[in-house]
């Protein structure tokens, strides 16, 4: 919201030298945040003054171009120049080369004299141009910076200005004004006006408030005014699209006056563009009061305004010469035509104000947040209008805003207002908030006393009655959002002063620390990340097809998964059950960047809904639910086990002179699954896998050694990869970190290092393809007994010498004893054991 200082001191008493700096820093105390300055003087400085044409002599040049030599008198006749400086004639009448041609002598024009500075470090100087030194320069507006247009030079009487030769230009035009931009948050909407911007540096500097809508006199409502009939069949969440419909009708006015500068001029360091007097009225209203208002040309309605839900397949063209398919949740105002609006957010293009509009009626309006939150997102139509709308607008201003609009359109467009008035419409019953009087002490953990609890409520507009238990509170009408006695206990402390909340360091309690899961978490992170790969995160929403191909092995088959009610986005509607989808964007925005060799981990929840998901009712507010609701809302809430993901693209290191880096394959993803498992103590049995993201081959299967699947890693599919615009044999791994946690020992021992020396001997079994190579290794190191301190796989060879559909599997095997020396007999004593299970059970012949 941007707050131009002028329009603020009608309301605020801020001082005459303030700057727009010192309005932020006083509204930062009451909880707003500063955003920005914007001061047209940053870029624009005098000698800028009025001047009037006293002759315009045209002369046609060789490029087909004509330009105008001009005399501009730039002090009134019969005074001196006081102006001193390069260009500046003392006679006071300025010789300039105009290239435009849309004045005539006697017009009044805006000149920058020699010495000025335009934006964009634009700076005037007298130049020979043409045949001729001109001194200065006759501006349009969009060489002020005040618009766009730049067709021709600015001649004031367009907008309805004869001021004196030689004023200030700048201090006519409002550029001395500056304005404050603050970000609001959600939850005070009100703030979206200079209103509640007033209001709101009043209570920060404990001046006096003046409420611009206190001003406004309103006729009582006679019912005899335009039609209007509110007919929500279809309320979301049992509540009302609209409320309340206010209509007022204005005849004769002339939408082709100019807008007087003080509105243009304030609009634009307010950040709206300045369309035509009666536009210019609406948003000048809205911003000034905080109500949206909507104006029709009256001429163009047909029949009674009803209020209501779309219907099926009905459209809308709306003012930006769109026709858009309405959706049955969408709130509509409608003619006797059908749709002429969309309710809060666009109107219709059937019945906008032209230059030709002679009769106008306005709408004033209050709507539901929730019905125009989700016409804004579900159109893609973001207005300023729907911007106050969905966070809450004061219901009781709308016929005040609506008589603010008929007294400008009398005073500025010559029109005349009719005396009926129709105002539509139930007024909400106020609810009081019950404030036990020691309540925002406890809370807060500061004394309030009682006057800075009645006062600083009452500063807020609410009412307030004491009780015998504390007070009863009843909230005003433009706060919204003050539902409970904690919204009223920030707003007691948010302007008493956050600075009084006391700071005390808490003790840690001896003997805590990290629980074991918090262990084995950062355990997994920090071997992860000194193992070389980098930890990154991903926003868990993800599109259901996402889902469906990372969150199950089999293809064809849906994962249960939570759809989320109000995306962020259409598409990435659903929460993650895998985390890979979150690594493959992150690869791909890195490999965009040039980023060829990646190496990546995120650890993080995943979401597995079960049989209930949610619950069909809401416990009530300021009631502990019983131990029966509490059970059946943790029952609604999805399983959220911790994954971890890892995803290797490209080469393990660098390319080096006379040294060419490893790619990496789908050996480093198992590789990492048995670091995480061997940090853990926890051993993972390696098995030949098929899952739909992964290579058909290239795939492997991670379980406990109870049978429990953990996680699967490998190369992932070429299909999958290419369409997802990864380099190919990219590799990955996802595993349950906490399946992992649960199979972890309390405790790992580590075992006793051997003084004594070992034996290696290796062994080539010939065995059926079909036999997975992990198989027959745990076979032989079972046969093998306790003597054998490891074993592992170095080659696999099927071709010359091996019957078809055989293989031969060679491991290496080394022996150890604690307590002696092995000899040689013994060592092959065990692996002959080890050959003789692996014979009986899969009939393996050694080479």
């Amino acid at each position: 919201m941007r707050i131009p200082l002028s329009w603020l001191r009608e309301y605020a008493q801020v001082p005459a030298d303030a700057t727009a700096e010192d309005v932020m820093a006083e509204l930062v105390k009451v909880g707003l945040e500063e955003e920005d300055v914007h001061r047209p003087t940053d870029e624009l400085s005098g000698p800028i003054v009025v001047g009037q044409v006293l002759s315009k002599e045209p002369e046609p040049q060789k490029n087909g171009k004509t330009i105008n030599w001009c005399s501009v008198r730039v002090v009134p006749e019969g005074t001196e120049q006081t102006l001193t400086g390069d260009g500046i004639d003392p006679s006071g009448v300025q010789g300039i080369v105009c290239g435009a041609h849309n004045f005539e002598v006697g017009d009044k024009v805006v000149v920058t004299l020699p010495g000025a500075v335009l934006p964009g470090d634009f700076r005037i100087s007298p130049r020979k141009t043409y045949g001729h030194v001109s001194a200065g320069m006759i501006a349009s507006v969009r060489e002020l910076g005040i618009g766009e247009d730049h067709d021709g030079i600015l001649v004031l009487s367009t907008l309805g200005l004869d001021p004196e030769v030689g004023t200030d230009a700048m201090d006519l035009l409002g550029l001395y004004d500056q304005a404050a931009e603050i970000n609001v948050t959600p939850d005070r909407g009100y703030v979206f006006s200079i209103r509640g911007a007033a209001r709101e540096y009043a209570h920060a500097t404990g001046t006096r408030f003046t409420d611009p809508a206190g001003t406004v006199e309103v006729p009582e409502a006679d019912g005899a005014g335009y039609p209007v009939r509110l007919a929500d069949e279809s309320p979301i969440y049992g509540k009302a699209g609209c409320d309340r419909f206010v209509a007022r009708t204005v005849r004769g006015v002339d939408p082709t006056r100019p807008t007087p500068p003080w509105m243009s001029s304030r609009l634009r360091l307010a950040g709206m563009r300045s369309i035509s007097l009666v536009v210019d009225i609406s948003n000048y209203v809205m911003l000034e009061l905080g109500q949206p208002l909507h104006f029709y040309d009256l001429d163009k309605l047909t029949g009674e305004i009803v209020v209501r839900r779309a219907n099926p397949g009905e459209t809308l063209k709306t003012l930006d010469d769109k026709v858009r398919t309405l959706d049955p949740e969408d709130l509509l105002i409608t003619d006797g035509s059908g749709a002429i609006g969309i309710a809060g957010v666009m109107g219709g293009n059937a019945t906008e104000v032209s230059d030709a509009t002679q009769n106008v009626l306005i709408e004033a309006a209050h709507f539901e947040e929730v019905s125009i939150g989700r016409s804004r997102r579900r159109h893609k139509l973001p207005s300023e209008a729907s911007k106050r709308f969905e966070r809450g607008v004061d219901w009781y201003i709308a016929d005040i805003a609506a008589q603010r609009a008929v007294d400008l359109l009398v005073e500025l467009a010559g029109g005349t207002a009719d005396a009926s008035i129709t105002d539509a419409g139930t007024r909400p019953e106020a609810k009081a908030i019950d404030l036990p009087a020691d309540f925002a002490s406890k809370l807060i953990g500061y004394d309030f006393s009682k006057d800075q609890i009645t006062g600083t409520l009452r500063d807020l507009g609410a009412e307030v009655a004491e009780t015998a238990a504390g007070y009863s509170v009843t909230p005003p009408s433009w706060r919204t959002d003050l539902e409970t006695r904690e919204d009223l206990t920030e707003e007691i402390i948010r302007l008493v002063g956050y600075e009084h909340i006391p700071s005390t360091l808490p003790t840690a309690p001896p003997g805590r620390g990290l629980t074991r899961i918090q262990q084995q978490r950062r355990r997994l992170q920090q071997a992860l990340a000194a193992s070389g790969l980098t930890e990154v995160l991903s926003y868990p929403f993800v599109t259901e097809e996402d889902n469906n191909t990372f969150g199950t092995p089999d293809a064809g088959t849906s994962p249960a998964a939570v759809k989320l009610a109000n995306p962020l986005s259409a598409e990435f509607g659903y929460l993650r059950t895998s985390v890979l989808p979150g690594l493959f964007e992150v690869a791909k925005r890195n490999l965009s960047r040039g980023f060829r060799d990646l190496a990546l981990f995120e650890s993080g929840s995943v979401f597995l809904p079960g049989e209930q998901l949610g619950t069909a009712t809401i416990p009530p507010l300021g009631v502990k639910p019983s131990e029966e609701v509490l059970d059946s809302l943790y029952e609604g809430v999805p399983d959220q086990p911790l994954h971890i993901g890892v995803l290797f693209t490209g080469h393990e290191s660098q390319p080096g002179a006379g040294y060419a880096p490893r790619a990496w394959d789908w050996a480093d993803a198992v590789d990492t699954a048995r670091l995480m498992g061997d940090v853990l103590g926890v051993e993972l049995v390696v098995s030949q896998g098929e899952h739909q993201a992964f290579h058909p081959g290239r795939t492997a299967k991670l379980s406990l050694r109870s049978g429990e699947t953990v996680g699967y890693a490998g190369e992932l599919h070429p299909k999958l990869l290419a369409a997802r615009d990864l380099p190919a044999r990219t590799v990955a791994l996802e595993l349950d970190a906490d399946a992992l946690f649960d199979a972890a020992p309390e405790v790992i021992v580590a075992r006793a290092i051997s003084s004594f020396p070992a034996t290696t001997q290796d062994v080539a079994l010939v065995v059926e393809a079909s036999i997975p190579a992990e198989t027959v290794l745990e076979t032989l190191r079972e046969g093998a007994g306790e003597l054998l301190e490891d074993i592992a796989l170095f080659d696999v060879y099927s071709g010359k010498g091996i019957e078809e559909g055989h293989k031969s599997l060679a491991f290496a095997l080394r022996f150890r004893a604690g307590d002696r020396t092995l000899t040689a007999d013994e060592a092959s004593e065990s692996r002959a054991a080890a050959v003789a299970l692996a014979a009986e059970r899969f009939g393996a012949v050694q080479r």
